[in-house]
């Protein structure tokens, strides 16, 4: 076990983790999942609370196996190396907060920070002002960070509590398992299914839950993040964590050639629009809320498969401000940016800029 470890801490071990994620989101995707979205933890669980009726955007529902498999996956590595340690306390309701502008940045832009980077390993140019309004986001997050900004301290809590969102994703697999999707029914049971747009589109069951279940596995341990791997570059010019990103980007580009997914140029892309403006600034949004809550998407779901109770509750925020976005329209279309998605863009800013200055730590 300690090998093993080892490797996963190791230059090599990170590389590994994002060539895995970089070829088999484009395996994903090659077998169903949407165009540039074998793997988007924002739009998969924006899916997942359109197939339990948070929202009724009847193009975006289904009930992600990929998310379940992160989270599973990050509890079996967490047993297995002695390291489910159960927490919470480090203010949640901001996490919830910031969980919910997150969520409606990346639905500004049409992705997460992996989806981005798969957009980009895709040909899809647009990625580039999203990933710049990471960037930028990132940094002012920084900061923040430099200037005294802290959420508090997370406190050992009951296993029950560490427990409870692993429980939560296993019902859903059960759910999903009960009362599966049927060919051109938008509702079986409990669940909603779409019928046609990105909601439709999905790679076989077992081989999606499985690719999450080894993602969730090999990232728990690699402690994989693009959040931190661009924050720790800012930081302590540090490249451990970005290596993993190079990696993701560079195999999923090789794979995308291979099975002839790679299409580039900024019209025409799958699941995006071209309003540059609002691409920069929906993902400056998302990655300045990442940082002030500690951790991508991506990271924050296997968090919460090692007990995490802070991270469980940054993952109901995004799951609830995806609701929020779709019945609200904040959300973004191949059309565009929604209705209201600016104003959304612009008031996540104060919000999260008011808790950045206002949550510092004063020097003694």
């Amino acid at each position: 076990m300690g090998s093993i470890k080892s490797f996963f801490g190791s230059k090599w071990g990170i590389i590994s983790v994002g060539a895995f994620i970089g070829v088999f989101a484009a395996l994903l995707q090659k077998l169903g999942n949407p165009g540039n979205m074998g793997i988007c933890v924002a739009c998969m669980e924006r899916d997942i609370a359109g197939a339990v009726g948070m929202h009724r955007a009847a193009v975006v529902q289904y009930m992600r196996p990929e998310i379940i498999g992160f989270v599973l996956g990050a509890l079996a590595a967490a047993y297995l190396f002695k390291e489910f340690r159960p927490r919470a306390g480090s203010a949640p309701i901001v996490r919830f907060v910031l969980g919910v502008f997150a969520m409606i940045g990346a639905l500004v832009f049409l992705g997460c920070p992996w989806r981005a980077l798969l957009r980009l390993a895709g040909g899809d140019a647009n990625a580039f002002l999203g990933l710049a309004g990471l960037a930028a986001g990132i940094y002012i997050g920084t900061l923040f960070l430099k200037g005294g900004y802290n959420l508090g301290r997370t406190n050992k809590t009951y296993s029950a509590v560490g427990w409870i969102m692993p429980l939560t994703m296993a019902g859903f697999l059960v759910l999903l398992l009960m009362f599966p999707k049927i060919a051109g029914q938008p509702q079986n049971g409990v669940l909603f299914f779409s019928v046609s747009g990105p909601g439709a589109m999905a790679a076989p069951l077992f081989i999606s839950l499985a690719v999450g279940l080894a993602v969730g596995f090999l990232a728990q341990q690699s402690r994989f993040c693009t959040m931190g791997a661009i924050r720790d570059l800012f930081l302590f010019r540090q490249v451990h964590l970005f290596l993993g990103l190079v990696a993701l980007v560079a195999f999923a580009f090789m794979a995308n050639l291979a099975l002839k997914q790679f299409n580039p140029g900024f019209t025409g892309q799958p699941v995006a629009h071209t309003m540059h403006v609002w691409n920069f600034a929906g993902m400056l949004l998302a990655g300045l809320a990442f940082t002030l809550a500690g951790g991508c998407p991506g990271r924050q779901l296997f968090l919460s498969g090692e007990g995490d109770g802070d991270a469980a509750v940054f993952v109901w925020g995004m799951i609830v401000g995806a609701a929020f976005a779709h019945n609200f329209g904040l959300a973004s279309s191949p059309n565009g940016v929604g209705p209201h998605g600016i104003a959304a863009v612009a008031v996540g800013l104060a919000v999260c800029l008011f808790i950045g200055f206002t949550m510092r730590q004063k020097a003694a």
